[in-house]
């Protein structure tokens, strides 16, 4: 047991980043708050709107204009799931820091598990999934096998079959604030940054209301954020295969070479020259995509603009700052 978190008072910070959930926030709203209620300690429910354009924020803020724990980081525009963490990271001032979507199909009592957890000198304590309800066969199967490529084509231990939902002591999370990078990847980073860290299991429910906001554009925007941020394995991929395609290319060149100048085989046609062409101008094109991701990667980077722009800080509270 952590016997300096049993002689002091401890605050939480539940990030909660949202867009387009007006259908379900109020719901999500009075399930965290009864689990951060019964911990008895100091808490607070930061909210970050991610460019929301229905009603979303202006229900948080009915709901907020009588309960001093919640606070709104109202952003700009649509950053993204990812930049949106990491807004609610900059602010949030808790001892210990929660991560959990508003769909509620990670249970918020959940986080009480997590919390004895940390108790127990656990630096970082994720949700690892056990089924997956209420998605399609499809997503279900390219997640399950996105995680796995990523396990084995990076050198850093990420868990398998988890997703934010988990729970951040303050200096992880200190550290998560040193790493400025654009193209984030927070389940990543947090494998990166090491510290003492645990699973607890669980059946992840359906959606409680609307849609998923992870259609497959924004799937494989994060499985290549992912790849790309925790691995040169395609670019080392890329290059072994463009030398066996160079052999197999200049074989084949001697063997025409010598069916034309010591046989007497006519040669019907150029066909199977053109198929060759055609796959090595295949493979050329791909190769050339892979290094586009990584220098595309490169170029977000050396532009040095912020991760993302606040349009409003709303606080019952004293005001936050980052």
């Amino acid at each position: 047991m952590n016997t300096v978190l049993m002689t002091r008072h401890v605050r939480y910070s539940v990030i909660i980043p949202v867009y387009n959930e007006e259908e379900v926030i109020t719901e999500t709203y009075w399930r965290i708050k009864s689990v951060m209620e019964i911990t008895g300690e100091s808490y607070e429910l930061i909210f970050v709107n991610d460019g929301s354009r229905d009603q979303t924020v202006n229900l948080i803020r009915s709901v907020g204009a009588s309960d001093p724990s919640i606070h709104i980081i109202d952003l700009s525009r649509n950053f993204g799931h990812q930049i949106a963490i990491t807004a609610g990271m900059d602010y949030a001032s808790g001892d210990a820091v929660i991560v959990i979507d508003a769909d509620l199909q990670d249970p918020p009592e959940l986080i009480l598990d997590m919390i004895a957890k940390w108790k127990e000198g656990y630096d970082v304590v994720y949700a690892q999934r056990l089924e997956r309800k209420g998605e399609s066969f499809f997503k279900r199967k390219t997640a399950s096998l996105f995680y796995r490529i990523l396990k084995h084509m990076t050198d850093i231990d990420i868990p398998i079959d988890t997703g934010d939902f988990r729970l951040l002591d303050r200096k992880v999370c200190n550290e998560l604030k040193r790493l400025p990078e654009n193209n984030r990847y927070v389940r990543g980073l947090v494998s990166w940054v090491g510290f003492k860290q645990t699973a607890i299991q669980y059946v992840r429910e359906g959606r409680f209301a609307g849609e998923t906001k992870y259609p497959l554009k924004k799937m494989i925007k994060l499985s290549m954020d992912g790849i790309t941020s925790f691995s040169t394995k395609p670019l080392k991929v890329a290059g072994i295969m463009g030398m066996i395609i160079s052999i197999v290319g200049f074989v084949y060149l001697v063997f025409v070479l010598f069916e034309r100048l010591f046989t007497d085989a006519a040669l019907p046609g150029w066909s199977s020259l053109i198929a060759f062409q055609l796959f090595f101008g295949g493979c050329m094109l791909m190769f050339m995509g892979i290094i586009g991701e990584y220098l595309g990667r490169i170029y977000d980077e050396v532009k040095h603009r912020p991760l993302y722009i606040v349009n409003e800080v709303y606080s019952k509270e004293e005001p936050m700052r980052r």
